[in-house]
């Protein structure tokens, strides 16, 4: 009794104390789920990938079914602040956990914030466009496999898809992409080769000359490598028969084949074979080649957007030598090489 008046005391005078680190958040439960599908009814699905790896065409393929809509760039489990960020804090944790708050049941009410929040955003868009079936594309270059459990502790009930491109392709997109937005991460040794290459770029051509420094070769094939490996091991642990992964390549060669397995995978009703003209009209067009373009020509010119195999006029065979020695075992793993013999 006189430790609870001590107590009492202290709160009367000082306040309630407050923890200086947040607890670590829990997953959503089932009842949950449920209870949430009751205001937001809708199928979810996630595109995942490298950047530079097909996402955003994936995404313009996939929204052409009259069932699906899909949009971009939410990140909410892809990018820094994160979709966790709204209730990673002690002071919402005593607020969403507080005993006297009779919302929460006795439990802390951050996964059905989170859940609502996502859920709004993508219904609110799927609604305008009369379609049932809804998802995000977004990336996961540098979170890796920790997209993937934040994603189940809130969408356990998700559908995920993972699209994969040859890392050296990877690569040389990514490269073009720093070069013609001039980012701020150039070096002096970026910029020497960038005015090189504008200069003449015949030695760039055909593997004389290397547009890359070793750094940057390290950094991107180290990054995909581990991408790769972690985003399948746990779509494959967590998700099981609702994860999907296809390859950027196969998606060009044969796009209504592809896009037909990936609309059975999230779900619809029917797929009639007209889209398969609409799928042909939408890769016809390139619309991050026709911006590159605009914002440098002279540097995008060099390039030809979205094809598979660039990489073979362009590495210089310390490139490769490089490009091996961090992710070649994932390039056989993968199915683009044999073995390291290339």
């Amino acid at each position: 009794m006189l430790s609870r008046l001590k107590s009492a005391a202290r709160i009367l005078l000082k306040g309630e104390t407050q923890n200086k680190t947040r607890n670590p958040i829990p997953a959503i439960t089932p009842e949950e789920v449920a209870e949430i599908k009751q205001f937001f009814p809708r199928d979810k699905f996630f595109i995942l990938g490298h950047a530079r790896s097909g996402t955003t065409l994936l995404m313009r393929l996939a929204r052409l079914h009259p069932e699906v809509h899909c949009n971009y760039q939410a990140h909410f489990f892809t990018r820094k602040p994160l979709l966790k960020s709204l209730v990673d804090s002690p002071e919402i944790e005593e607020w969403l956990t507080r005993k006297s708050n009779r919302w929460n049941h006795g439990r802390d009410l951050s996964p059905l914030v989170l859940r609502a929040a996502a859920d709004f955003i993508m219904e609110r868009d799927a609604a305008r466009e009369g379609k049932r079936i809804v998802g995000d594309k977004s990336p996961s270059s540098t979170i890796h496999g920790q997209a993937v459990r934040d994603a189940y502790a809130v969408y356990p009930d998700a559908k995920l898809v993972n699209i994969v491109r040859d890392g050296r392709d990877v690569l040389i997109s990514e490269r073009f992409r720093n070069f013609v937005e001039e980012s701020k991460f150039l070096t002096a040794e970026d910029k020497r080769i960038i005015a090189d290459l504008e200069a003449d770029p015949a030695p760039f051509s055909d593997g004389r000359r290397s547009i890359f420094t070793e750094t940057f070769i390290r950094n991107i094939a180290k990054r995909w490598a581990d991408d790769l490996a972690e985003v399948d091991a746990e779509a494959q642990r967590l998700y099981g028969e609702n994860y999907h992964s296809l390859r950027y390549e196969d998606l060009l060669v044969s796009p209504f084949e592809e896009m037909t397995k990936v609309w059975k995978f999230l779900g619809v009703k029917k797929i009639s074979k007209t889209l398969a003209k609409a799928i042909q009209a939408e890769m016809s067009s390139n619309p991050d080649e026709e911006w590159q373009a605009q914002r440098n020509e002279g540097i995008a010119s060099f390039l030809s957007k979205g094809q598979a195999g660039n990489w073979q006029r362009l590495f210089t065979a310390r490139d490769k030598a490089v490009f091996k020695e961090v992710a070649g075992e994932v390039l056989v793993r993968w199915g683009y090489e044999k073995d390291l013999n290339w």
